[in-house]
């Protein structure tokens, strides 16, 4: 089977969880809304376009191998909004709307927000039947993106280039290690005066997770709902889906069939 594989590293990175009152918090891994957004911002899909984004998620199904967690930054966010009865009858379009209010009007709210600090990952993109774009014009994309990528917030950028491939595998593990041994190629050939290498070489997967329809080659150890299935954009709507996950101690497991 043919897989869509990129990598994503960034100083900081932020992969949102269900949010309650002021706490922001961040998953280790990027979800699937996550990864339907980075793939429409790569095509020029504008977030009203409720028809191209819900083709992008019936027509995807998506994985991904950790190679690292990162570390945990919390910041505490504070900023000025005016109240609900402030904003009846005006129009608030933009943050610069709302800070067009009088000073009087605008009050100040507190918020948590967590992000993950130099983390790394690999994703995995698996197409459905009747996907809308196939694989290699995805990849193509995310080369020369339409749109800003950002992973999780605007605030942060990607740190390195995604170096999307088409990868034949019989399994996810198996696309994300091929991948990896093609960037390690890729890398031997890069070095300096002194013989030395450029960069360090790519970290080994310690986490897998995938979706359900998808033949990971390692078997599960955990498998738990996360709501982060798009329903409506518009509205901020997401509902369940199952994720299996597997910790990989040893970073390269031998694959099976699961």
């Amino acid at each position: 089977m043919d897989y869509l594989v990129f990598q994503l590293q960034a100083p900081m990175a932020a992969w949102g969880e269900p949010a309650v009152g002021e706490y922001r918090g961040s998953a280790d891994t990027p979800g699937e809304s996550t990864l339907i957004g980075l793939l429409g911002a790569a095509l020029g899909l504008r977030r009203e376009d409720e028809v191209a984004i819900a083709a992008l998620r019936d027509g995807y199904r998506f994985a991904v191998g950790l190679q690292a967690s990162g570390h945990l930054l919390r910041d505490y966010h504070t900023a000025q909004v005016p109240s609900r009865v402030a904003l009846k009858g005006r129009p608030h379009a933009s943050r610069r709307d709302e800070l067009r209010m009088p000073k009087e009007e605008l009050g100040t709210i507190l918020s948590t927000r967590d992000y993950r600090q130099d983390g790394a990952c690999l994703v995995v993109v698996q197409a459905e039947a009747g996907a809308p774009h196939a694989l290699a014009e995805l990849a193509a994309a995310l080369r020369r993106p339409r749109f800003v990528l950002y992973l999780g917030r605007k605030s942060c950028p990607p740190g390195a280039p995604l170096h999307p491939q088409v990868v034949s595998a019989d399994s996810v593990l198996a696309a994300c290690q091929a991948y990896r041994q093609t960037l390690l190629e890729n890398l031997e050939g890069q070095r300096d005066k002194r013989g030395q290498p450029l960069l360090p070489p790519p970290a080994v997967i310690t986490k897998l997770v995938w979706g359900e329809g998808m033949v990971a080659g390692v078997a599960a150890t955990l498998s738990v709902p996360r709501k982060d299935r798009l329903i409506r954009r518009r509205g901020w709507h997401f509902g369940d889906r199952m994720e299996h996950a597997a910790l990989l101690p040893s970073g390269e497991p031998s694959c099976i069939s699961t």
